[in-house]
């Protein structure tokens, strides 16, 4: 008889192979509880945990995860009508909530840090009759890669991500009973250091505690954790990572984000991801991500130009960059309205979207420009030229984030589209300007039709019904800046 694993297709000897070693890893470390993590459409991650003695059968046979649980919308409420005749007609599978299955990766075994004897392995959800789950987005991820790889191309990422840290100072608003709500309230807290003092050394020693939590869990879950860096705004830091492959990247953001929250709040911190954390004066978070294109038959990047096109100036494209970079960086340029809300999803993102604030406007780029929506990175003859979208706020879904510059950028190199000049003035009026709101976001991806097919109709329908769900609620919602604190600080 197969198992579930062999009926998804994803079982092989190598899987075989990989289910033996974890299990005797997972002996040998005396691990007691193992937990199958999955991300959800907004990059949190959610999941089983399981007994030690169940992980060998349930890496075979899955582990049944609530369907409902890939439509929720920012505050867990399920975006669609599941139990109503109809209601998820345009989505085959989730009527009634009726059971995915979570199938994990044995290789990705990872002992949590700050858990006693705890396990992780990474999943991605499949349909009982062993059909991926089209809305899970890591599965979305690694369908663009795939179209990528058609075109003879790899792709490599660096993350920089700036987030805040803050001390607790009284868990009762989040834990108290009489204050419990849907959601509920984030716990009271202090800041680390008072900011304003970009880089400062004596900030970074203010704040050398729970940054080493932070250094000593990314490296104990193999993170390639390069630097962690004292930021603009109150409280707020910022960590960089080695460039990696796409997937890997994306894997790792969410770990990241999942682990260090967890291993903070243990020590009495609070790590947030938001964007804008609801306080008078802060400084916006962003994500920034570097990526380049790799030549899949000789391993080289294809960005690489080893000396200015003919005729090229400074401000063209290919002064520094080839014919392939240009032709990316323009599918960037010409798609950045319909893929803005795949790399700033929420409501609070779109508040960082403001002049000389080190966040981008429009869709312009520049050479080193950090105002500039894509800052283009490198010299000539440099095998490290890449460009850094920098509309990113740091709780954006890695997966959705990375595919989206996947297909817009594709679409660039297929119809060799031009990179107009390079900008000098990244706040000054523009033609194309970058959504201001959520909604207005969400519309422009819905008039993308390139990136609309790309992604898929069943993709694009969840994601658009759940984040309209979103913009629904805080239209409706009396106190914008509560909706905010229990939105989102208390949840990213």
């Amino acid at each position: 008889m197969t198992s579930f694993a062999e009926r998804c297709g994803i079982h092989d000897a190598a899987r075989e192979s990989a289910i033996a070693q974890t299990c005797k890893v997972i002996d040998a470390s005396g691990l007691e509880l193992v937990r199958f993590g999955w991300c959800d459409m907004h990059g949190v991650v959610r999941g089983k945990t399981l007994v030690a003695s169940a992980v060998e059968g349930a890496l075979r046979a899955g582990v049944g995860l609530v369907s409902s649980a890939v439509l929720k919308d920012t505050s867990d409420r399920t975006a669609f009508k599941i139990f109503e005749k109809g209601g998820a007609a345009d989505l085959p599978g989730f009527e009634f909530a009726g059971n995915t299955l979570l199938m994990a990766d044995p290789s990705t075994l990872k002992t949590l840090p700050w858990a006693e004897r705890t396990g992780w392995l990474r999943g991605q959800l499949h349909h009982p009759d062993g059909k991926p789950v089209a809305q899970d987005t890591r599965h979305v991820l690694q369908q663009a890669l795939k179209r990528l790889a058609d075109a003879g191309y790899g792709m490599k990422c660096g993350l920089e991500v700036e987030f805040h840290i803050y001390r607790i100072e009284d868990e009762s608003p989040a834990t108290d009973p009489e204050l419990a709500g849907w959601p509920g309230l984030p716990p009271r807290v202090s800041m680390l250091h008072p900011g304003y003092h970009m880089l400062a050394e004596s900030n970074f020693d203010l704040t050398e505690e729970p940054l080493r939590i932070v250094q000593r869990t990314a490296q104990a879950l193999g993170l390639p954790l390069t630097s962690l860096e004292i930021e603009f705004g109150p409280s707020q830091v910022e960590a960089v990572f080695d460039v990696s492959d796409a997937l890997t990247a994306a894997d790792n953001m969410v770990l990241f984000r999942s682990a260090v929250r967890q291993a903070l709040r243990r020590a009495g911190y609070y790590a947030t991801f938001v964007c804008r954390p609801p306080f008078p004066h802060i400084m916006s978070s962003g994500w920034h991500l570097h990526q380049s294109l790799v030549d899949l038959k000789t391993g080289a990047n294809a960005f690489r130009r080893s000396e200015p096109a003919p005729g090229a100036t400074p401000a063209d494209a290919q002064f520094l960059l080839s014919e392939v970079g240009e032709h990316y960086m323009a599918g960037l340029l010409d798609h950045a309205r319909g893929m803005a809300v795949f790399c700033t999803p929420t409501i609070n993102g779109f508040g960082r979207f403001r002049p000389n604030a080190l966040a981008p406007m429009a869709a312009l780029w520049g050479r080193d420009n950090r105002g500039a929506m894509i800052r283009l990175v490198g010299e000539c003859g440099d095998s490290a030229t890449r460009v850094e979208n920098r509309i990113g706020e740091p709780t954006a879904n890695p997966y959705l984030y990375i595919a989206s510059q996947i297909h817009a950028g594709l679409d660039g190199i297929e119809r060799k589209l031009k990179a107009p000049p390079a900008t000098d003035s990244p706040y000054a009026a523009a033609s194309t300007p970058l959504p201001t709101h959520l909604g207005e976001a969400l519309d422009a991806l819905k008039a993308d039709t390139t990136l609309c097919k790309a992604f898929g109709d069943d993709l694009i329908k969840a994601f658009d019904r759940v984040k309209r769900a979103e913009v629904e609620r805080h239209e409706q919602a009396a106190d914008k800046d509560d909706f905010q604190r229990r939105e989102y600080f208390s949840r990213f």
